[in-house]
């Protein structure tokens, strides 16, 4: 079967109410909500409530691979090709599969989802804009019972390379192309580090906080940000850009942005700088 065709990056909540409403192709929506204090809120927190039908999607267990004992893959480092198709079958999905990912947080950890469905062939992919509180707010149905084990899916992926980068690939990155870092400006700066074992960014670096990309929780209107980002990227083409922020998450967010504001999936520095600063180590 023909790979599906790329959808927005967002969808409403009232859109996705009509989609769980009525028939039409497969639709998984997967609940991304995780926190980095509390790494077992999230899952408690889909337990207590969510949209019907959704699964829980795990940020260290479902989205990332293992981390290696040298902490030179970050905190955060992508799942396996072969992990990825079978999580990703587990979920039941297939090759017409739409997929819909959700988080209380803006889209920072549904976004890490969309860009992996996009690393992996599979486009058809959207994140719920303003998320968890947004569906609430449109008076979307919460379920407290956790949806049954779906038949197994057989997607296959069609992983694109191009869209990774390693450290060795940044340490050698040729000076047309150039990182932009979606941590808060403090971290940036090297202040307030709490997650990795030094502060600090990467030398030559560019920040664009990714909460920038909201207001009022949800993503700017796509001509504002296409506004925003052409004044960083100062005549640059799009595609030198080379995302990361502290372990390949929250940099999916201005990949997100980017794409909503018209531009084609962009590259991610995976290991980010909790992999940078391990070198550095």
């Amino acid at each position: 079967m023909p790979s599906p065709t790329a959808l927005p990056p967002l969808i409403d909540a009232a859109a996705l109410q009509a989609l769980l409403q009525g028939p039409g192709q497969p639709l998984l929506v997967l609940d991304c909500r995780f926190q980095l204090s509390d790494t077992d809120a999230g899952r408690q927190a889909h337990a207590q409530g969510h949209i019907p039908g959704a699964l829980y999607a795990h940020l260290d267990e479902d989205l990332s691979g293992a981390k290696t004992p040298d902490g030179r893959q970050g905190r955060h480092p992508l799942p396996s090709p072969e992990a990825w198709q079978a999580t990703l079958r587990r979920w039941g999905v297939r090759a017409n599969t739409r997929i819909v990912a959700y988080d209380d947080m803006g889209g920072a950890m549904a976004a890490r989802l969309w860009w992996l469905a996009h690393w992996a062939g599979h486009p058809h992919v959207q994140v719920l804009d303003g998320g968890w509180p947004a569906w609430l707010a449109q008076g979307g149905t919460v379920s407290h019972t956790l949806a049954a084990t779906p038949a197994p899916g057989d997607v296959v992926v069609h992983i694109k390379p191009e869209m990774v980068l390693t450290t060795t690939d940044v340490e050698t990155l040729p000076p047309h192309q150039w990182l932009l870092d979606a941590r808060s400006p403090d971290r940036f700066r090297g202040e307030n580090e709490t997650l990795d074992p030094i502060g600090g960014h990467i030398p030559g670096a560019t920040n664009r906080f990714f909460q920038l990309n909201l207001h009022n929780g949800h993503f700017k209107p796509a001509d504002q940000l296409r506004a925003e980002f052409e004044t960083l990227l100062a005549g640059r083409p799009a595609h030198s850009v080379v995302h990361q922020c502290g372990s390949g998450v929250t940099a999916c967010h201005n990949l997100l942005a980017m794409a909503h504001a018209g531009w084609p999936v962009g590259r991610l520095y995976a290991g980010s700088w909790s992999a940078w600063c391990h070198r550095q180590g």
